[in-house]
C-alpha cells in the first residue's frame, strides 16, 4: 500500500537550517560543523544538525546557570511552574502527529505506535509532573539539642531545586526520555541542558521550540546536538552542572557515574537490562506467548526493559516457543510510516550488525534458531528471532543485545526459575505469567529487579518509579521519586 504523506510541518522541519537552542537563540555550532542524520528505514541521509563543540556546551550551561541563579524563572511560584507544564503538554498534544512522524523518520519506529505510545506517554507524564509543582513540601521538626537545654529553637526542612541539570538521553525513545528528564526538572524549578542521542535529536529540537512557545524564559531549556564523545563529555565534565541524569548503556553510564563522583555532582542513571519473562505452568499460555512476543519485539527489541530472556516451565516449553515463533513469523516489517507494519528497522547499520553478530554467535555455538535469524535491507532490518538450546552462561543470555532477539530456556520449578532470573548482572524489569497468586507473591520479593509485572510486561505509568537494581542503574525516573532526585534537602535551625 502507498505510504501516507508527511505533514507539511514535518517536511519543513527536516528541511530547516541546522540550528540548536542555547539561551533563547537558535544557533549553529561555534565552528559551523554539522553531522548527518539517517532514516533507518532507507539508510538515506534525512537532514543535518549542528555538531556542538565544547564551547557550545559551555555556553548552554552558562545560560542555564544564569537562568537558575537570577532570572524570572528563579522567582516563579509553584502555580506558575504547574501551568507552564500544562501548557507544554497541551502543545505536545497539538503537535502529536508531527512529533510521531519526526520520531519515525529519525528512529525508524512506527509513526502510528509513536503517536499513541511515545508521544501520549510524554504528554501524560508532563501533566502528572505538573501536579507535583504545587505539592513539593518540607517539614518542621521539634528538636532536642541536649547541650543547650535552656534555649528555644524553631527548626524546619526545606526541599529546594537542585539547580542546573545536564541530561543525556538514548536513541530508542528520544522524546519520551527527554520528557522524563524535563518534567521533574521544570516542576521543581531547575534549568536544563539536554544532549540528545547522536542519532536522534529531531524531537528534542522540536520540543525546544514548544518550550519557548509555552512561555518558558530564555535559558531554562537548552538543547545541544552532537556526539557523545565531544558534546556529551563536555556536559558531563562542566563544573557548573549540579546534576547529571543519563539514560543509555551501562558502559557509558558507569563512566558518567565515575566523573560525577569526582566532582560530587548529583547523578541518576537509567541503564541497560536483560529482563526475564517467567511463564509458570498454570499461566494462560496463549496470553503468555503473546505477551512474551510483545515484550521482546516491541520497538524492534530496542527497549531497556525488553523481555529478552524467556523462562518457561519445562512441560509447556515447546508449545510456548512454537506460539511465539508463529507470532514472529507473521510479523510484517517495513517503513514506520506504513501503519500496517508490525516492526520497523533498527536504529543504524552499526546496531543491525551488532544484533546480527549475536545471532551468528548463537549459531556458531550450536544454538537452534527457532525462527528469524536474518537481516535485510535497504534500511537496517533484522527479523524477529527466537533462539533455543542455549546455556544460561552464554553471552546471548548474559549480555544486552538490544534488538528483536529472544533467548528461551526451560525450567523445572519455582526455585529454578528464580535462580536463572536473578543470574544476570542486570535488574531493570521482570514479568511473571501465572494465575497462582500465592506463587506470584512468593516470587515478587525474591526477584532482584526495579519493576515486576504480572501477566503483562513493560507496562509503565507516570506514578510508578522506574529504574533498576545492580548494573541497571542508580535512582529512579517517574513518580515522586523523580521529584526527590531533582531536589536537595536543607535543614534550618533558628535559635529564638
Amino acid at each position: 500500500m502507498p505510504l501516507p504523506y508527511l505533514l507539511p510541518a514535518t517536511s519543513a522541519f527536516i528541511q530547516r537550517p541546522p540550528r540548536m537552542l542555547i539561551g533563547g537563540d537558535w544557533v549553529e555550532a561555534a565552528d559551523g560543523q554539522t553531522m548527518p542524520l539517517h532514516n533507518p528505514a532507507t539508510g538515506e541521509v534525512l537532514c543535518v544538525v549542528p555538531r556542538a563543540t565544547p564551547e557550545d556546551v559551555d555556553r548552554a550551561v552558562l545560560a542555564a546557570r544564569q537562568a537558575f541563579d537570577d532570572s524570572a524563572w528563579s522567582r516563579t511560584r509553584p502555580r506558575e511552574r504547574q501551568n507552564l507544564l500544562w501548557k507544554l503538554a497541551d502543545l505536545l498534544q497539538r503537535d502529536a502527529e508531527l512529533l510521531a512522524q519526526l520520531e519515525c523518520l529519525n528512529n525508524g519506529k512506527s509513526a502510528a505506535v509513536a503517536q499513541v505510545m511515545d508521544v501520549q506517554l510524554a504528554i501524560d507524564f508532563l501533566r502528572y509532573m505538573a501536579g507535583w509543582a504545587t505539592k513539593i513540601e518540607g517539614s518542621s521538626v521539634d528538636v532536642s539539642l541536649p547541650l543547650m537545654p535552656g534555649d528555644q529553637f524553631h527548626s524546619f526542612i526545606r526541599r529546594e531545586a537542585v539547580g542546573v541539570v545536564g541530561a543525556i538521553v538514548a536513541w530508542n525513545f528520544p522524546l519520551l526520555l527527554a520528557c522524563w528528564k524535563l518534567g521533574p526538572a521544570l516542576a521543581t524549578g531547575c534549568t536544563v541542558v539536554l544532549k540528545p542521542a547522536d542519532e536522534t535529536p529531531l524531537t528534542a529540537l522540536k520540543l525546544a521550540e514548544l518550550v519557548l512557545e509555552a512561555g518558558y524564559p530564555e535559558g531554562v531549556f537548552n538543547v545541544v546536538t552532537g556526539t557523545g564523545i565531544t558534546a556529551g563529555s563536555a556536559l558531563t565534565h562542566n563544573p557548573l552542572v549540579d546534576k547529571l541524569t543519563f539514560t543509555g548503556s551501562t558502559a557509558v553510564g558507569k563512566q558518567i557515574g565515575k566523573i560525577a563522583m569526582d566532582s560530587m555532582t548529583r547523578v541518576t542513571l537509567e541503564l541497560g537490562g536483560k529482563s526475564p519473562t517467567i511463564v509458570m505452568a498454570d499461566a494462560d499460555l496463549k496470553n503468555a506467548a503473546a505477551g512474551a512476543a510483545s515484550a521482546i519485539f516491541f520497538n524492534q527489541g530496542q527497549v531497556c526493559c525488553a523481555g529478552s530472556r524467556l523462562y518457561v516451565q519445562r512441560k509447556h516449553f515447546d508449545n510456548v516457543v512454537a506460539d511465539i515463533s508463529d507470532i514472529a513469523n507473521a510479523m510484517k516489517l517495513g517503513n514506520g510510516l506504513d501503519p500496517s507494519i508490525d516492526m520497523g528497522p533498527l536504529i543504524s547499520a552499526r546496531q543491525q550488525e551488532r544484533v546480527y553478530n549475536y545471532i551468528e554467535m548463537g549459531r556458531e555455538s550450536g544454538a537452534t534458531i527457532a525462527c528469524g535469524g536474518e537481516q535485510f535491507g535497504p534500511g537496517f532490518f533484522v527479523k524477529p528471532t527466537v533462539i533455543v538450546d542455549v546455556d544460561q552462561r552464554h553471552s546471548l543470555v548474559q549480555e544486552e543485545i538490544f534488538g528483536p532477539v529472544l533467548v528461551a530456556i526451560p525450567f523445572d520449578d519455582e526455585a529454578d526459575a528464580l535462580r536463572m532470573a536473578n543470574d544476570s548482572p542486570y535488574g531493570l524489569g521482570a514479568s511473571i505469567w501465572s494465575n497462582d497468586l500465592a506463587a506470584v507473591h512468593r516470587m515478587i520479593p525474591r526477584i532482584k529487579s526495579g519493576s515486576v509485572w504480572v501477566n503483562c510486561h513493560s507496562a509503565l505509568d507516570p506514578a510508578l518509579p522506574f529504574g533498576g537494581y545492580k548494573m541497571s542503574g542508580v535512582g529512579r525516573e517517574m513518580g515522586y521519586a523523580a521529584i526527590e532526585h531533582y531536589t536537595e534537602l536543607k535543614s534550618v535551625l533558628i535559635k529564638l
